[in-house]
């Protein structure tokens, strides 16, 4: 299965925050979307970064409640790993079980086209286990 695959279930809606927005800001988005990231971007089409519940945790355990007012920019990931909806599934679920990331932007031609969430992966690849079952029984009761 490809990323477009999951993409086309599940849509290709982005949740994103500029640069330049606050912390506060961050944590309203993510708790008023019910996510826990989203991708920092000043144009709307390209990946800044990506910035979690977990960076937000980590820079208060460090600097203490000040960085609540201050830029998204300063606490987010900048190196951020990306696929494309050609990429394979299973490729994705290693990369980011490796690199113990939960969620990457989707580009097509440098820009911004979707996310896919760990949670994304394990729902496709339970689809995917499904059907096979499925195949399965329905070929061995003839």
């Amino acid at each position: 299965m490809r990323i477009r695959d999951v993409l086309r279930s599940k849509g290709d809606a982005v949740l994103m925050i500029r640069p330049d927005a606050t912390v506060n800001d961050l944590l309203d988005e993510l708790a008023g979307h019910n996510v826990g990231a989203l991708v920092v971007s000043a144009d709307g089409s390209t990946v800044a970064g990506i910035v979690s519940e977990r960076d937000v945790v980590r820079r208060l355990q460090d600097s203490g409640v000040a960085v609540l007012d201050g830029p998204v920019s300063a606490i987010m990931t900048s190196t951020v790993n990306t696929c494309t909806e050609d990429d394979h599934v299973d490729d994705l679920m290693r990369v980011m079980t490796d690199r113990r990331i939960r969620h990457v932007p989707v580009l097509r031609d440098g820009n911004l086209v979707g996310v896919i969430s760990i949670g994304d992966v394990v729902k496709s690849r339970i689809g995917e286990l499904e059907y096979e079952r499925s195949n399965l029984i329905g070929y061995i009761a003839g």
